[in-house]
């Protein structure tokens, strides 16, 4: 087997001294931040290199190639993508050249820049695939190892490590990002952290980024007492704080140097920095470490390090890959309670437990904060029998009262259910949890999950506007919270008890596509489905045998037109409502003899749909155009 100097270093018990921050140094050397810091390594290479010597020089017997962002997802904003081997060979090198025998070389990989499944539609096997290309480039360019870092998601962890494995036996180490509280954004501790990782097969394990040293320090302590891997910690030189017009990371080199000795002591074995940290920082630690280990360790001689690929049984415990896109998460044995039963979590869903018909109408929040045009409305759904209230989230154009506390006030002062629309434009997966966990404390216990139209609002896309997730990735999510779990495996106490609503269209143009994303809308733990409105029978029954044996129960969406005009609009205008071309002649015929005899059509078309299509559904979910709630329950009259 080849020398491997890496693992000797893994393997010594001595303390090592890794670099700092690549970015600081770059932006202090006049780079903007409007640049990409990966291409520097091509367009830049004696900066990036002399970066790398300035860190050697400072005592660092590790680097890091500068190829934080270098995947071919965040290299694609900059029109990079078809350069990502190139840009990770050649950093890879320009390290290595710099490291001149002195210190090793770690191949750097961050996150995607986008969620993966079960969060995003991002298959697994994809990001790993992204991953494997970064993999490639450094291999080539002559790595000595790899640091996985600044990850929030486990899961995503896992696909960079597999890329890894699939073409190297390497030492890998793999960090995480964490919080003051010592848990990632999707809510995973670190403890969590330090047993999966070493299940995994890593070869260090850590955190970097975020926070300071005192809370790297809090944090691996934890750490400690559940793996018996070496650790590393890379804090951030504290918390940025504006200076002028500048974000200043004003931890100074002797507080990283103190804190590098009780990081010792908490059993960190790998050291160094990360955001702000300058060659200052890393020798202040290197004197940290001399001072508790004499002599201080020789310089590395670096030999071959020549790699194949790995046979049977090496490269690490990472399980075998899975397909599609998956029900949840992988908790491992922390999978969470079994849900409420269905029929108690609320009225709506011990209708459609039982096969009763459930019945809503939809309504929308008022341009305000006053409640009562809203109240009102609901009152009289409630008073027709109505089983519960539609409420839609705020439309595009002017804001309106949102969803989710329009559904509370009903529920609260009329005492009916409500059925609250909830997308996922715009918002990002942790506040999407907070308004939910919300919801869950105001009583509101039905809820429709749909990813939602981004609409633009002019000739260019808004660079804010986007889904983190989508509505399959957010039932992932809500299916776990009713089972007392967040995103990272952290306890919900007491688990929500939301029926879980997703949305159906029958008329899809790509009905396979339709088809699939609504079967891995039910195994993601979907409860019943609401189609788009339907004005033909056909589509429907075409959709319901295809999912016939996996089928949740189904709710028609109805919409009673009001006028030909109306019923035009919804034709041409509205992306997945089909209005078939009889219909619109009804309509014409209708407004020629009136506007009264055009909305008596429209409901009677709306009524009509339900009976040719009833003995397939669960229940029918009709809307109120501009409002109508009389229009609505008009067509209720026929249920």
């Amino acid at each position: 087997m080849a020398h491997d100097p890496l693992r000797a270093l893994i393997d010594d018990g001595r303390v090592h001294v890794l670099d700092g921050a690549m970015g600081t140094l770059l932006y202090n050397r006049g780079v903007f931040m409007n640049v990409c810091y990966d291409e520097l390594s091509l367009t830049q290479p004696d900066l990036v290199k002399s970066v790398h010597q300035e860190y050697v020089d400072a005592g660092a017997e590790i680097l890091e190639t500068n190829t934080f962002g270098a995947n071919p997802i965040k290299l694609s904003s900059w029109g990079l993508d078809e350069r990502t081997e190139e840009m990770n060979e050649a950093s890879a090198r320009l390290a290595v050249e710099a490291g001149n025998g002195r210190a090793l070389v770690l191949g750097a990989m961050g996150p995607l820049g986008l969620r993966i499944e079960p969060w995003g539609p991002t298959p697994r096997e994809g990001a790993q695939a992204h991953f494997r290309r970064q993999v490639d480039g450094l291999l080539a360019g002559g790595v000595h190892g790899f640091i996985l870092e600044t990850f929030s998601d486990l899961a995503e962890l896992e696909q960079a490590l597999r890329a890894v494995r699939a073409a190297s036996s390497l030492p890998v180490f793999a960090q995480m990002t964490v919080g003051d509280d010592g848990e990632t954004s999707y809510g995973t501790d670190v403890e969590t952290i330090a047993r999966t990782l070493t299940e995994w097969g890593a070869d260090v394990v850590g955190l970097n980024c975020s926070v300071g040293p005192a809370a790297i320090l809090d944090a691996l302590e934890r750490m400690a007492r559940v793996t018996d891997l070496p650790l590393s910690a890379q804090p951030n030189a504290g918390l940025p704080r504006p200076v002028g017009d500048r974000k200043m990371y004003l931890a100074s080199p002797d507080y990283m140097g103190q804190y590098a000795r009780r990081l010792m002591d908490a059993g960190a074995r790998f050291l160094g920095g990360c955001c702000g940290t300058m060659p200052e920082h890393i020798q202040s630690i290197r004197g940290a470490v001399a001072g508790r280990q004499a002599p201080l360790p020789d310089p590395v001689t670096i030999g071959s390090t020549q790699e194949t690929e790995p046979g049977p049984g090496e490269g690490g415990t990472v399980s075998p890959p899975r397909g599609g896109r998956p029900r949840g998460p992988r908790l491992g044995a922390n999978a969470g309670c079994a849900p409420t039963p269905l029929a108690e979590r609320s009225r709506w869903g011990e209708k459609l437990s039982t096969g009763g018909f459930a019945t809503s109408v939809e309504i929308v929040p008022p341009r305000g904060w006053d409640p009562a045009p809203l109240l009102q409305a609901a009152e009289k759904i409630r008073e027709a029998g109505g089983d519960a209230v539609s409420v839609v989230d705020s439309t595009w154009g002017r804001h309106r009262m949102g969803a989710i506390p329009a559904g509370a006030l009903i529920q609260d002062r009329v005492g009916i259910e409500t059925l609250v629309h909830y997308p996922c434009r715009n918002r990002e997966m942790m506040g999407m949890i907070s308004d939910l966990l919300g919801a869950a404390a105001g009583g509101v216990r039905n809820v429709l999950l749909v990813s939602g139209e981004l609409m633009p609002s002019g000739p260019y896309p808004d660079p804010g506007a986007g889904l983190d997730i989508d509505s399959i990735g957010l039932t992932n999510v809500v299916h776990y919270l009713n089972r007392g779990l967040d995103p990272g495996g952290g306890a919900v106490e007491p688990p929500t008890r939301f029926v879980i609503g997703v949305a159906l269209n029958q008329g899809a143009r790509d009905l396979d596509g339709e088809v699939r994303r609504f079967g891995w809308k039910v195994e993601a733990g979907a409860e019943f489905a609401v189609t788009q409105p339907l004005f033909e029978p056909d589509p429907l029954h075409r959709f319901l045998d295809r999912t016939e044996d996996w089928r949740i129960p189904v709710v028609l969406g109805l919409w009673p037109l009001t006028s030909l005009r109306n019923a035009e609009f919804l034709a041409n205008e509205v992306p997945g409502i089909n209005v078939p071309d009889q219909v619109l002649e009804r309509m014409k015929a209708a407004q020629d003899r009136s506007e009264e005899a055009a909305e008596e059509e429209g409901v009677r078309i709306a009524a009509e749909a339900l009976k040719v299509v009833r003995n397939r559904v669960a229940g029918v979910h009709v809307g109120a155009p501009q409002g109508r709630v009389d229009l609505a329950l008009r067509v209720l009259e026929h249920v």
